[in-house]
């Protein structure tokens, strides 16, 4: 029997950069609405649960399909507030109602092209693996560590020093440079037992999960906005569909 599976949606309010970005309309819906179809849609989760500090959003998230059993503690929802800490409390919260579940996703709102496909792809390589902790997104560095440097004062250190003394990376081409590999937003998947008892999203054994395409383009600032309207507009990237009508206002 396969383990069951809750994917989690946080949807923070209060952001910064790109102001109210997980509901910020793009063509037409709120941004959360496209995580939320694409769980929907997938059909591996026995549940679909945002995770918001904020009654307007989680209205929002209702109206899309996802369930909001609860708002998000003030103290666990600052700028700064790590991961873990409203994954343990959704996670407690459910069990202390009796859902309990084996394994759980974290499927954040500022990927909006990843698709059910892609949680399906990524759910089967997650069961396919043993002995590990969870899957992480991953896609090849556009910008290579190889190349960076740690600047104090007036002198500067390569931010990797353990390269080959005669050719180090920081001066040799890029094509001859290892691969390298930075995570993306576009989902994590970990077993429930790695959070509750370890303290972590993560733990410490982990398989990469290679995003594909637009799969795993974020959203941080405005420049990256403008990014996913414009890879819209070419049509180099595909939105899921939502079943929804639009949320008013």
């Amino acid at each position: 029997m396969k383990p069951s599976l809750i994917a989690l949606i946080p949807a923070r309010s209060g952001s910064q950069r790109v102001r109210d970005k997980n509901i910020r309309r793009l063509a037409g819906h709120p941004l959360i609405a496209y995580g939320i179809a694409a769980a929907r849609a997938s059909g591996v989760f026995d549940a679909v649960v945002v995770s918001t500090d904020s009654e307007a959003y989680a209205a929002i998230a209702r109206h899309y399909g996802a369930e909001v059993p609860f708002i998000r503690p003030a103290d666990i929802a600052g700028a700064a507030s790590p991961d873990i800490e409203w994954v343990d409390f959704t996670l407690r919260r459910l069990a202390e109602a009796g859902r309990r579940f084996d394994c759980f996703s974290i499927l954040r709102p500022t990927s909006p092209f990843r698709k059910p496909a892609t949680i399906r792809r990524a759910w089967a390589q997650f069961l396919a693996e043993e002995g590990i902790d969870s899957l992480r997104a991953v896609e090849r560095c556009k910008q290579h560590p190889g190349k960076m440097w740690v600047v104090r004062g007036a002198r500067m250190q390569p931010l990797m020093p353990l390269t080959p003394a005669d050719r180090p990376w920081h001066s040799s081409q890029y094509a001859a440079l290892p691969d390298v590999f930075v995570q993306n937003a576009s989902l994590e998947i970990a077993w429930t037992r790695v959070a509750l008892e370890q303290g972590s999203i993560a733990g410490t054994v982990l398989t990469p999960f290679l995003t594909e395409g637009d799969e795993g383009v974020d959203v941080n600032d405005e420049k990256d906005w403008w990014y996913l309207e414009h890879l819209l507009g070419r049509g180099d990237a595909v939105l899921p569909e939502v079943g929804e009508p639009v949320y008013p206002g």
